[in-house]
């Protein structure tokens, strides 16, 4: 059925992970992790996370640096406050939470309740050939899409490190190589990988760095203030 309203072409595991790096701690603690601490407990599963943080100024990426079952350690590239409240995405899981701690550019999350890390970490294995996706920003914003030698202006729906969603696009599209240039972000090389309409998915040759991410979503936070503030005027 929904092979009919969605068309994929043959899928192929991404290299690097899309948005796959250093390496993230899982440790068998209930307690927020901290900068300074060393510990000596069982490590589990060296494999880094790059999640997102939705909390009171909005949605961001955050580099998790250690997991526990009672919270996490991650470095924020945009501004936070003790005491948010927050929800971090994490292997597909939404995970209320609230700030409890900053330090020169890292952040505690405290989870409200306990996780199983066992099953967070099961989400993470890849599945029939599949790899969880990065996590996704929601954006709206207009980028410039080359296609063989045809330009589109289209929407920016949302955007990963390893890719993002577009529309409007012809379905012939499906399977080419493309150039995405989006404001205040360096041109990306890619390809439509899924169409449907209207709609496609495209995928980074190569991803994105957290920092470039990072420092694009900054901007446009910065520039959504700017306006506020002047039609506060």
């Amino acid at each position: 059925m929904f092979g009919s309203l969605i068309r994929r072409k043959e899928n192929r595991l991404p290299n690097a992970e899309d948005g796959t790096f250093d390496s993230t701690t899982f440790t068998l603690s209930t307690a927020v992790p901290r900068p300074t601490e060393r510990r000596n407990d069982e490590r589990v599963a060296p494999t880094l996370r790059v999640a997102k943080l939705e909390g009171p100024n909005g949605e961001q990426l955050i580099r998790v640096r250690n997991v526990s079952a009672g919270g996490l350690m991650a470095e924020a590239g945009q501004p936070v406050t003790v005491g948010d409240v927050v929800s971090v995405e994490l292997s597909s899981q939404k995970i209320p939470g609230s700030i409890v701690w900053i330090r020169e550019g890292s952040i505690g999350v405290k989870f409200d309740q306990n996780i199983d890390l066992g099953e967070l970490l099961a989400g993470r294995k890849p599945r029939h050939g599949f790899r969880p996706r990065p996590p996704r920003l929601d954006v709206s914003c207009k980028a410039s899409l080359r296609v063989d030698k045809i330009y589109y202006t289209v929407d920016v729906h949302d955007i990963s490190l390893g890719g993002m969603k577009v529309e409007p696009i012809e379905e012939y599209c499906l399977g080419k190589k493309v150039v995405v240039v989006v404001e205040s972000l360096r041109p990306v090389r890619g390809e439509v990988r899924w169409y449907s309409d209207r709609k496609a998915g495209i995928v980074f040759d190569q991803p994105l760095s957290f920092e470039e991410l990072a420092e694009w979503v900054g901007k446009r936070l910065e520039l959504a203030s700017l306006k506020a503030s002047y039609q506060r005027i």
